[in-house]
């Protein structure tokens, strides 16, 4: 473990250097493993164990991965510490411990249920618990890895990121390609990543001194109050992006859920490329806005807005030429038993590639509304799409199937545009009357 610990610890040349080298590393191992899984499963194992483990895997797994994440990383990386008026680590971690736990029973409530309702069997009730377990594991390994960063060794952060998502993805394929039972990859995945957890996480902390352990009365309290507003609209957020997944694996077969797991793949990639083209802006967007410089706040907006739908009248012209083939080498890929399985759902292809759009524009607006500090309105927006969500997907998902899911996506996120939208407008006016 020790010497697990010291490698990890070493660096070469400057650690800023190296802090960009590994946080890049870490976050497209981790996407690319998301993607490649989901792919490799339907590929090793079948278009039902694909359904399976992207309902464990990307939805419900997910879900449970906020629920223990809590969503803190901006809070932890920038609070100074217990002597600047902050909270410590041990506090980040005892919490951490809580909602990890909460999340675990969660998670067998939900296979549980699921199970004596009959829309699960043994079999599968199982796969999605230990999936979202492995999920659980990675919001747990996240307060290790925000206090790397808040301690000034984000490359800590990317090498555990990397070494976790290889080891527990290489045992989850291994373990698949030689028994041939989801059941067992997904038990063999859990263990590792509990493993990667200990070696990558556990091990380095010990060698950091400066890591505060100290637990004062009340503090993991005044953590559930200071984080309990964003938590709750990042749990409904991933609710409203995934509730079409969700109508699809109450409402269709496993199969069908596995190959609409590999047509909203693009989502991932227009979400990590929107947050390239949006974040650079957020501090000159900040300053702008904070010094009350509405022409230059609307103008930023503007010139990042075309950008956005530039790129997605492209990604969707594009879907609309290319996806055909693209789905069609997918289907070769998979191979000869899977062909017609994708192209069948071109048209649900490009209109989730035109949700993913949306979205971006959607993102932007969320994060004005950040800046304009009015968190209460984005909760606002995500209660009532959640609860239309909960409503028109299933209803959408048993009229049309997949179409119709790949319809409730686009919908949501253009809900979500709009009302953040509005409430971007009336800041403007409201700011236009002082």
């Amino acid at each position: 473990m020790k010497g697990i610990a010291r490698f990890m610890l070493r660096v070469k040349g400057p650690e800023e250097k190296a802090d960009v080298i590994w946080n890049t590393a870490g976050s497209l191992i981790y996407a690319l493993a998301n993607m490649i899984l989901a792919f490799l499963v339907i590929r090793m194992a079948g278009e039902e164990a694909g359904g399976i483990f992207a309902m464990g895997f990307s939805t419900f797994g997910q879900q449970m991965f906020t629920l223990s994440y809590y969503g803190l990383r901006p809070f932890q990386i920038t609070d100074g510490g217990p002597d600047q008026g902050g909270l410590s680590f041990g506090e980040y971690l005892f919490h951490r411990k809580i909602t990890a736990g909460i999340a675990v029973a969660a998670a067998g409530l939900f296979a549980v249920w699921h199970f004596w309702g009959g829309s699960y069997s043994m079999e599968k009730a199982a796969a999605v618990f230990m999936l979202a377990g492995y999920k659980i594991v990675d919001g747990y390994a996240d307060v290790y890895e925000s206090e790397f960063q808040r301690q000034g060794k984000l490359y800590l952060t990317g090498k555990s990121t990397a070494f976790r998502t290889i080891l527990s993805a290489g045992v989850f394929l291994f373990t698949l390609g030689v028994a041939g039972k989801l059941l067992a990859a997904c038990a063999a995945a859990l263990f590792a990543q509990i493993l990667g957890l200990c070696l990558f996480d556990f091990s380095v902390m010990e060698c950091l001194s400066q890591a505060d352990r100290r637990r004062r009365k009340g503090k993991v309290m005044e953590i559930f109050t200071q984080g309990g507003l964003l938590f709750l609209s990042v749990f409904l957020d991933f609710y409203i992006f995934s509730a079409a997944r969700y109508a699809v694996d109450l409402n269709m077969n496993d199969g069908a859920a596995g190959y609409f797991n590999l047509i909203f793949m693009p989502t991932s990639a227009i979400y990590l490329v929107a947050n390239f083209v949006i974040r650079p802006f957020l501090t000159r967007l900040t300053v702008c806005w904070n010094s009350g410089d509405n022409k230059g706040f609307k103008q930023i907006i503007w010139k990042i807005s075309g950008l956005i739908a530039f790129l997605t009248v492209l990604a969707v012209g594009g879907t609309l030429c290319l996806g055909r083939p693209v789905l069609r080498i997918m289907e070769l890929a998979l191979g000869p038993s899977h062909e017609g399985s994708l192209t069948a759902y071109v048209p649900a292809f490009v209109i989730i590639v035109l949700g993913g759009g949306i979205y971006a524009f959607g993102n932007l607006l969320y994060y004005s509304l950040v800046i304009m500090r009015r968190q209460k309105r984005i909760f606002a927006v995500y209660v009532v799409v959640a609860l239309a969500a909960f409503w028109i997907a299933p209803a959408l998902v048993r009229q049309q199937g997949l179409n119709g899911a790949a319809g409730s996506y686009c919908l949501f996120m253009v809900m979500q545009a709009a009302g953040f939208g509005a409430w971007v407008l009336w800041e403007f006016k409201g700011r236009s009357k002082r």
